[in-house]
């Protein structure tokens, strides 16, 4: 046989050296879950090694995450039941904690990515992601709101705004109300892709962010779709999106290779709760070899095409890496 692909295969280095795919820390975007309070490190039950922290336990967290190599975090609210409200009105609020988060990570690690999460329903009574009337899901009228909560979001240091509402139009009507208020260099990266998924279980007992009644599927994307992504994706960078995200990231590879093709703006992928979850199930069980599962996962998400992928194995990965 003159070709024999087993040749580029026979010791690490020249395995090494014609990997296609590389996967570092610096791609790797942290999801931080955030309560009020003081001394709060309470771990999510069903998403083992992840917790709820309040900002003097995160502090001493950050700090050995950049050690390791992790730049780049998302954040996400744990808001009290008695403020909420029907119009989110807390998530532009003076004293929402959320913002003073934002405020002193940015004091503490100006060098640090910060990243958003713009929808109503952390902070809504009914729990949707828009605002909801007569048990529908009102679109128009939900994006001032999502305007207000952007705006309020970059007063306070966000690097990047995370729409994840899935309404009509939101983007250009949040990029419209940042530059009115001088904040063009704050960038949104669009929750363009976001699939009606079966995946987002321990994410909402993390929040405590379920709907009050009903489902998304109004306006999350229907698992079935894949042109429809192209569609979303389209319309969001016409609207001034800078990078373009799919979620969930594992059943949607297809997706992310498909978006990666077609479009030049940077793709992100969130490998979510549900997907991390069995993983880390499965290890405990001693079904699954954690730390070979979670880089074969993270590694395929990177192969179809994302550029950056928030994951719940951030700090696991990167630890590894330091290996």
């Amino acid at each position: 046989m003159l070709i024999r692909p087993r040749r580029n295969r026979k010791n690490a280095a020249i395995r090494s050296m014609v990997e296609e795919t590389k996967l570092g820390a610096e791609n790797l975007i942290y999801p931080i879950f955030l309560q009020d309070g003081k001394g709060v490190k309470t771990e999510i039950k069903s998403l083992p090694n992840n917790f709820r922290w309040s900002i003097d336990t995160l502090l001493p967290e950050v700090e050995k995450c950049l050690s390791l190599g992790i730049n780049n975090y998302v954040l996400f609210p744990a808001i009290q039941e008695e403020l909420k409200d029907k119009i989110a009105s807390h998530s532009y609020a003076s004293d929402n904690f959320y913002l003073d988060v934002i405020r002193t990570l940015k004091q503490e690690f100006p060098e640090i990515v910060l990243m958003s999460d713009v929808a109503m329903d952390p902070y809504s009574s009914d729990g949707h992601d828009g605002l909801v009337q007569d048990g529908k899901i009102l679109n128009d009228e939900t994006l001032p709101i999502l305007a207000k909560m952007a705006i309020a979001q970059a007063q306070a240091g966000i690097d990047i705004i995370g729409p994840s509402d899935m309404m009509d139009g939101r983007v250009g009507y949040i990029r419209e109300a940042l530059d009115k208020e001088l904040f063009t260099d704050v960038s949104i990266m669009s929750y363009s892709v976001k699939y009606a998924s079966a995946f987002y279980g321990p994410f909402r007992d993390a929040l405590d962010s379920a709907p009050k009644s009903g489902d998304k599927k109004t306006y999350q994307m229907n698992p079935a779709n894949r042109r429809e992504a192209l569609l979303e994706a389209e319309l969001d960078l016409k609207e001034g999106a800078d990078m373009l995200m799919v979620k969930p990231a594992l059943c949607y590879l297809d997706v992310i290779a498909a978006l990666k093709e077609k479009f030049t703006a940077p793709i992100t992928a969130y490998n979510v709760s549900g997907e991390c979850a069995m993983v880390y199930a499965a290890s405990q069980n001693g079904w699954l070899n954690y730390e070979a599962t979670m880089s074969e996962m993270l590694l395929s998400i990177r192969r179809a095409g994302a550029d950056g992928i928030l994951t719940y194995f951030a700090k696991d990965f990167a630890t590894l890496l330091k290996k």
